[in-house]
């Protein structure tokens, strides 16, 4: 009894009264196809269960019980899944390791500097009677043994980006600096009145230029008609530049006060206002696209620390250079740190070289020794963060706990995956029972047991259809998974020819790219291919999504993307961080259903209007919940926990609006229908069905129509983008870059997923799609290959080709896998 978990009769969601029995302490997968209820079984019942047994425990009250019968045999339970929840720049793999912190502690007590008066190397180590403390303040101060020169001793702060005493003061520690491009924004042969100034146009074009010829003639410097800006003297460019309150006019006409009123010319400056709105939105204007540009910091060239942090080392290293080797070479350098100190030294800094000896261990284990310490956390795909997340608890002494994991192999290269499963062994074999939401069925070979849930998404999901091993399953008549298993076909064998166009990315340098030029055929489906950590996001991303800007950093130039009306990137970020935008809001469609109901009889007689039939505007909705159908309590220590409205009763409107029918539906009964459903309920409206099909044609037919987008899986959210895209496509000829957008998708939807591309490829666009999904790659015309590791081994073009061609290629990981 006490080796299974037993769940009877759970009807969350779309279960359908699915009752199963999960074996403990082996490895488990659950896998059928997206929305069959996978992650409704494992998260929303089993480990919220969990989760409210262990609190409850503890006297915490006020969870709700998830809709099942009885469940038996449950254990505490531990959750990772794939979203990334710091969105902070500053924030990167060596501040949530913390493993940056055990560096500025070495660097504190062994960091060796020169004197800047005499260049005399200053010993790390000092007698406490050699320091001087300044009355009053925290500084300590200490003096050069050869010419008495007095510094501030250096502590852990001062190692810090964050804070002011180690920062660069140029780019306030991070790394790089914002500047406008004036080539953009000014055009020298022009005048004012012929467009001079980019940002101008029309009548705002004609107060401004009043203005700005006012300010010249208060400061006795005028412009006469049509001057070219060339032509402007130095007084004349500074107040167009940088208008009448600033310093660079005050130094000019240092005995003039500025005019008080537009009329006598009070003008703010071109460049000004362009930085005063660039802060106002935070950098998210559409100024900010088109004139603004990030490089590296001139003053610290990227290395975030002021000029005396960034110099000390220790054993003949700094800490930009560390921080950006990666974690393996880093691994190799605290090992020799260990050899070379001597006892005293040693004792003063063991626990923090204990500390990251651990933590690195563990990383390279989990296949992210390519990783700096220096890179941003927002930067990482969904994969990455999870297994990082993961690396911490492999060497945790709990033992009887159920581990729940969401697709750890996503972003994971075949030959990475082993190295993941031997490590989710281990965790098995300390006596905690391991269940993975997956759909890889390398995984699934290597688990003690599968629950195949289907048969089909949504509501024709929610049911056990298969279970046993991967042998089982394959004789198991209705397991989804066994079927795909059996019908597995090869690799095709006719591959388009392209267009005879040409997109080529030269010399690209970016990251770990090794000078590499690499060419991309239009008209084909391409996939970019290679291990984790192998430059593939770099050259996509990176560099040939950057290829029409400006200014280029990373590579020379992209050519051929002139053949392109548009460029689509569709990535794995999350689509909305709000709450409220839901399915049918981000497609457009809630507007049209409004409007259907607004039409109905019973609507028209009490007056309401489309404007009433919104959970996002007062009028129509509950005003106790705002529309959102719960309400939310505050846990302390726990996340915030979301309670149904009770007021409307998570209904999100008020009766009289719930009490208008469409097809015996309120507009509620919509929000929580599928995309499925919808499309028999909406089959007359053209426009309404057009848009459902698409979506049930890309796999996502089992979302809710209010489902919100915060909730939405990587993969999800990006063919939801994808969906938005195809429907504003028009007869653009669109290049398409997609992040692994088989990310979440069962074998069989990725079948539907790339019916789909390649239709996109049929009407004349072109896609190039960064994929480790074998599936996939087997479908390509054409794959770019990079590799052969990750990291600094990485990097290179390992081969350009056709499948048959990469599956040839010894040095390819690719090739064999395929």
């Amino acid at each position: 009894m006490n080796d299974v978990i037993i769940v009877k009769g759970a009807k969350e969601n779309n279960l359908k009264n699915l009752s199963v029995t999960i074996p403990k302490n082996k490895l488990v997968v659950l896998t059928g196809p997206s929305g069959s209820g996978k992650s409704t079984l494992a998260m929303d019942t089993l480990f919220k269960e969990c989760q409210r047994q262990y609190l409850e425990s503890m006297g915490l009250q006020g969870i709700n019980k998830p809709k099942v019968d009885t469940m038996s045999g449950l254990s505490p339970a531990i959750s990772i899944n794939q979203q990334i929840t710091n969105r902070n720049p500053r924030s990167t793999v060596g501040t949530v390791t913390d493993m940056y912190t055990s560096l500025r502690m070495i660097f504190e007590k062994l960091g060796e500097r020169l004197c800047p008066v005499c260049s005399h190397k200053i010993d790390p180590t000092f007698n406490a009677e050699d320091i001087e403390k300044e009355a009053g303040s925290f500084k300590e101060y200490i003096f050069c043994s050869n010419c008495h020169h007095r510094m501030e001793k250096l502590t852990r702060t001062h190692f810090s980006y964050n804070k002011s005493e180690g920062a660069c003061p140029t780019c306030k520690g991070l790394g790089e600096t914002v500047n406008i491009h004036l080539e953009s924004v000014f055009h020298q042969p022009l005048s004012i009145e012929e467009g001079a100034v980019d940002l101008w146009k029309g009548s705002y074009a004609e107060w401004q230029i009043a203005v700005v010829k006012a300010a010249m003639s208060y400061y006795g410097v005028p412009i006469e008609e049509g001057l070219p800006l060339m032509e402007y003297s130095p007084e004349q460019r500074v107040i167009l530049y940088y208008g009448v309150d600033s310093d660079e006019v005050k130094e000019y006409f240092p005995d003039k006060k500025p005019p008080k009123t537009v009329n006598k010319g009070k003008f703010e400056g071109v460049l000004t206002g362009m930085w005063r709105r660039f802060a106002e939105k935070s950098g998210s204007s559409s100024e900010a696209d088109e004139y603004f540009y990030t490089q590296v910091c001139p003053e610290c060239n990227g290395q975030r620390l002021n000029e005396i942090s960034r110099n000390v080392t220790v054993e003949n290293r700094t800490i930009p250079k560390l921080v950006s080797n990666s974690l393996e070479e880093m691994f190799h350098w605290i090992l020799h740190l260990e050899r070379a100190l001597d006892k005293e030294s040693y004792l003063l800094v063991e626990t923090f070289i204990q500390d990251m000896k651990t933590k690195l261990t563990r990383i390279i284990k989990i296949g992210l020794g390519y990783l700096t310490l220096d890179r941003q956390v927002i930067t990482l795909s969904g994969g990455e963060a999870q297994r990082l997340r993961l690396s911490a608890l492999l060497d945790s002494a709990l033992t009887g706990v159920l581990y729940i994991m969401d697709e750890p192999t996503v972003g994971l290269h075949p030959k990475d995956t082993l190295g993941l499963i031997s490590i989710l062994k281990r965790l098995r074999d300390l006596g905690n029972t391991v269940l993975l939401i997956e759909h890889d069925v390398d995984v699934m070979k290597e688990a003690d047991h599968i629950i195949d849930i289907g048969p089909g998404a949504g509501k024709l999901g929610g049911n056990v259809v298969g279970q046993g091993t991967l042998k089982e399953l394959m004789n198991q008549e209705e397991s989804v998974t066994g079927k795909y298993l059996r019908e597995e076909g090869g690799i095709k064998k006719t591959y388009r020819e392209g267009m005879g166009q040409e997109i080529v990315v030269h010399h690209a340098t970016a990251h770990n790219l090794k000078d590499i030029t690499v060419s991309f055929p239009t008209g084909c489906l391409t996939a970019v291919t290679g291990v984790s950590g192998s430059g593939k996001s770099s050259l996509v991303f990176d560099v040939l999504a950057k290829g029409n800007e400006k200014i280029h950093e990373g590579f020379e130039k992209v050519t051929g993307l002139e053949n392109f009306n548009q460029m689509i990137i569709v990535g794995q970020s999350p689509l909305s961080r709000m709450k409220r935008s839901n399915i049918a809001t981000y497609v457009d469609l809630f507007t049209q259903i409004r409007n259907i109901f607004a039409k109905e009889e019973a609507a028209k007689e009490r007056g309401l209007t489309a404007k009433h039939f919104s959970f996002n505007t007062v009028g129509g909705r509950c005003e106790n919940c705002q529309g959102l159908g719960y309400v939310t309590t505050n846990m302390l220590f726990f996340p915030e926990m979301e309670i149904v409205c009770p007021v409307c009763h998570g209904k999100r409107f008020q009766q009289e609006v719930l009490s208008v029918k469409y097809k015996e539906l309120s507009v509620n009964d919509i929000l929580e229908s599928s995309i499925l459903d919808c499309l028999s309920i909406f089959k007359e409206e053209k426009k309404v069905k057009e848009v459902l099909d698409l979506l049930v044609e890309i796999g996502l037919g089992y979302l809710k129509m209010g489902q919100s987008l915060t909730t939405l899986s990587g993969g999800e959210g990006q063919r939801l983008k994808l969906a938005k895209e195809l429907l504003k496509q028009g007869n653009k000829r669109s290049l398409y870059l997609l992040d692994e957008p088989t990310t979440g998708l069962h074998p069989n939807d990725v079948t539907q997923l790339l019916k789909l591309l390649n239709r996109l490829v049929d009407a004349g666009n072109t896609v190039i799609m960064v994929e480790h999904n074998s599936q996939m790659i087997k479908g390509a015309d054409w794959i770019v290959d990079l590799g052969p590791e990750g990291g600094d081994k990485g990097g290179q073009s390992i081969g350009e080709g056709i499948p048959d061609l990469i599956v040839k290629n010894p040095q390819s990981y690719t090739g064999k896998y395929l």
